[in-house]
C-alpha cells in the first residue's frame, strides 16, 4: 500500500512539474526592438552628381593548387560625374589591383558569409589608392560567379 501511494504521489509530483515548466511564460506587451526615430539608414544615400563606372570582367583562378575553380566578377566605381575620366583612363590599373588581391584569397574564404564585405571593403581601399582619395565613393560587386 505504502509503494502505491508512494507511486501516486511521484506521479502527481512529475505531472505538476511537467505543466508548470513547460507552460510558456507571458509574453511581454511591449515589443523586443523598439522603433526609435533617430535610426540611421544602413547605406548612405545616393549623391545627386554620383556615377557608376562598369569595369569590364575580372576573371581569375582561384587557389594555389592547380587550378580547377575560377572566379568571374564584374565591379563598378562609384564616382561623382566630374571623375569619370579619371576612372576611366585609370581601369588597367583598377583590374591590376583587384586582380592581385583577388589571387591572394584562397578558396575556403569564400565560404565564410562575412568573407564578402571584408571582400568590398578590400577592393574600395584599392580603389582609393590607385585613384586617390575622394574620387572613388565605393566599389559595388555587380556580377560574381565562383565555378
Amino acid at each position: 500500500m505504502l509503494g502505491i501511494a508512494l507511486l501516486a504521489v511521484g506521479a502527481l509530483a512529475s505531472s505538476f512539474a511537467t505543466v508548470f515548466f513547460l507552460t510558456p511564460a507571458t509574453v511581454p506587451d511591449a515589443p523586443v526592438c523598439e522603433v526609435t526615430e533617430s535610426a540611421t539608414p544602413a547605406a548612405a544615400a545616393i549623391k545627386e552628381n554620383q556615377s557608376y563606372v562598369e569595369l569590364r570582367d575580372i576573371l581569375i583562378t582561384i587557389g594555389s593548387a592547380p587550378a580547377t575553380r575560377y572566379l568571374k566578377m564584374k565591379v563598378a566605381i562609384i564616382s561623382d560625374s566630374g571623375d569619370l575620366p579619371a576612372v576611366h583612363d585609370a581601369e588597367p590599373v583598377l583590374i591590376d589591383a583587384f586582380t592581385n588581391y583577388l589571387r591572394s584569397v584562397e578558396l575556403s574564404d569564400f565560404e565564410n558569409p562575412g568573407f564578402y564585405s571584408h571582400m568590398r571593403d578590400q577592393l574600395d581601399r584599392r580603389s582609393q589608392l590607385v585613384l586617390g582619395n575622394g574620387v572613388s565613393d565605393g566599389v559595388l560587386i555587380t556580377e560574381f560567379l565562383l565555378r
